[in-house]
């Protein structure tokens, strides 16, 4: 990156869009907030499962592999049979077969490799080898919504949070690049690695939550991740008038964290009507449509 660019992205904004467990609303409601923005980079964040694409359509423009850690890989004209890697495997991930000529030798399950490399360092054949793991691939493309960096992780890949990294430093190149003052993350479920990934460094956190026990404690626990990030944070509840006694309890727990109450979104069989047709809820005429822009003004004018 240049040192021009490097400047022009101190002065970008980068809303990261979360919820405490998947299937609130999340992915939803960052494609409408991405419509309403206009002049907004989006990042899709959400590797292991991402969908934000299903909305935004977006039109892949560049593909790369998303390459990280290692994966042992035995040699089988060299494995002598011996089953010392078997024994010092702490992750059950080698077994011994016979092969076609009835010899033993010992084959690694890639899925089940941590990539340790401790079969590597103590084979007495020296008959493993240890190559880069390819664990996914990354794309920045154009959707109708500006430009898109998103990702897909490979099944059972590790380092899902290297990758949110990678999708947040393209998506804040670009937005540099192109003079655009914001970034629209969805971020993945949880409290985990990839949230982590996902808020460090951020301007303004989005809790997406339910009115729900369990929504409760979810966001107890994202908005706790919050502050310890010192990410300023903002709390939706979806289908609030589900339980409007359980959102009032939500919203005052929020403003007890120190969070902003940005909205409450209606429940709105219309919101599976635009999903249907791979439309985002701002793109149509329901209800709910009304409840989310009231809630980008809302976060719009807090300045985050």
């Amino acid at each position: 990156m240049s040192p021009a660019v490097e400047r022009d992205t101190q002065d970008i904004r980068e809303l990261v869009v979360v919820s405490g467990k998947g299937g609130t609303g999340k992915t939803s409601l960052a494609a409408s907030l991405a419509v309403l923005a206009q002049n907004a980079v989006i990042a899709d964040c959400d590797v292991d499962a991402s969908d934000l694409h299903l909305l935004l359509d977006p039109q892949v423009l560049e593909r790369h592999e998303f390459v990280s850690g290692h994966e042992a890989v035995i040699r089988q004209q060299d494995c002598t049979g011996c089953g010392a890697c078997i024994d010092l495997c702490r992750y059950a991930a080698i077994a011994a077969r016979r092969d076609d000529a009835g010899r033993k030798v010992c084959s690694v399950d890639p899925v089940s490799c941590e990539g340790c490399g401790v079969c590597v360092r103590f084979c007495p054949e020296r008959a493993i080898d240890f190559p880069e793991r390819s664990c996914g691939e990354w794309m920045i493309s154009r959707s109708r919504s500006g430009p898109m960096v998103h990702a897909r992780l490979g099944i059972a890949a590790e380092n899902s949070g290297k990758l949110v990294s990678l999708v947040r430093r393209e998506a804040r190149r670009i937005a540099g690049e192109e003079g655009r003052s914001l970034i629209i993350v969805d971020g993945p479920p949880g409290i985990g690695c990839p949230v982590i990934a996902s808020l460090g460094g951020a301007s303004q956190v989005l809790v997406v939550t339910e009115p729900t026990v369990s929504g409760e404690h979810d966001l107890e626990r994202v908005l706790a991740l919050a502050r310890h990030f010192g990410v300023p944070a903002g709390v939706c509840v979806n289908k609030w008038d589900i339980n409007p006694e359980m959102t009032r309890r939500i919203e005052d727990m929020a403003r007890t964290a120190g969070a902003q109450v940005a909205g409450r979104i209606r429940y709105d069989a219309g919101v599976t009507s635009a999903q249907v047709a791979a439309r985002t809820v701002v793109e149509t005429e329901c209800p709910a449509a009304l409840d989310i822009r009231e809630l980008w003004e809302r976060i719009t004018h807090s300045g985050g």
